[in-house]
């Protein structure tokens, strides 16, 4: 069994530092890296060539997530294949926590525990305490596109990422989609816990207003791909909050936490 870790990356060079150094501290030295740079201008590309553990891909602008997440894919034959943010952190052991739970439950693509919002908590302490309680929490059928791995088996029956989905968003919820639909098995699991800042790349771009509106393209051609109309669209979020409300109030029940967190406006929520 073999993983390899996709993460692409534009600008924001002191998360990218961060998430590498967490990376060093909690994987093995056979866990292949790759790194997708996406045309950075930021001092990126000249740390990027003192990474000698890591395959650095370079791309004369930013092609999206979509593309990059090809890209990286292709470039590694692994069973496993991590899609990583780079606005994370890693805990220990959070590697091992989802190829154990996928192995172990018969899954093909698999998301941990997350904790979004600002990093103020001693990461380890937490995490350990985090998965020491919710160990046995499950949501079954869905993943985050955080971080999810994916098993070798999927991108070959199903294909790659959609590059139709422009610099990002959506992406990661056509291909879960498109997963199920071919018949694999989604999971989330409270065995493995990271953080994540919360969507630093995706902001940086919005406020920057240098691209078209991507997301709101985006998220026409999703509706249009799935033929989602607006009747499906309300049908689906209620099944989705309902769903989502039930997992979140076991889990506060039975673990003190929930698989989805995030700190905002001075609280802890739970979702």
């Amino acid at each position: 069994m073999s993983v390899g870790i996709v993460i692409p990356v534009f600008n924001q060079l002191n998360y990218t530092q961060g998430c590498l150094e967490s990376l060093r501290k909690t994987i093995s030295p056979d866990v292949v890296i790759v790194i997708v740079n996406n045309g950075s201008s930021d001092g990126t590309t000249a740390f990027l060539s003192t990474c000698t553990s890591a395959t650095i891909i370079s791309n004369p602008e930013n092609k999206g997530c979509a593309a990059a997440w090809n890209q990286g894919v292709k470039a590694t034959t692994a069973d496993w294949v991590v899609i990583l943010n780079n606005d994370v952190l890693l805990s220990s052991g959070w590697l091992e926590g989802l190829v154990a739970f996928a192995e172990q439950n018969g899954l093909d693509i698999v998301s941990p525990g997350i904790r979004e919002g600002e990093l103020n908590y001693d990461l380890e302490t937490y995490a350990q305490q985090f998965v020491n309680n919710t160990g046995k929490a499950v949501r079954f059928g869905v993943a985050n596109g955080i971080c999810f791995m994916v098993h070798r088996r999927v991108f070959e029956k199903v294909g790659l990422f959609d590059e139709n989905f422009r610099i990002g968003q959506f992406e990661d919820s056509d291909f879960f989609k498109r997963a199920q639909a071919a018949g694999f098995k989604l999971g989330t699991t409270g065995r493995s816990f990271i953080h994540h800042f919360g969507s630093i790349t995706q902001n940086s771009i919005r406020e920057s207003k240098t691209v078209r509106p991507y997301e709101a393209e985006n998220r026409a051609y999703f509706r249009k791909k799935w033929k989602l109309n607006w009747l499906a669209r309300r049908l689906q979020k209620l099944r989705q909050k309902a769903q989502a409300a039930s997992w979140r109030a076991r889990e506060l029940r039975e673990c003190g936490h929930s698989l989805m967190e995030k700190w905002r406006a001075g609280k802890l929520e739970h979702h």
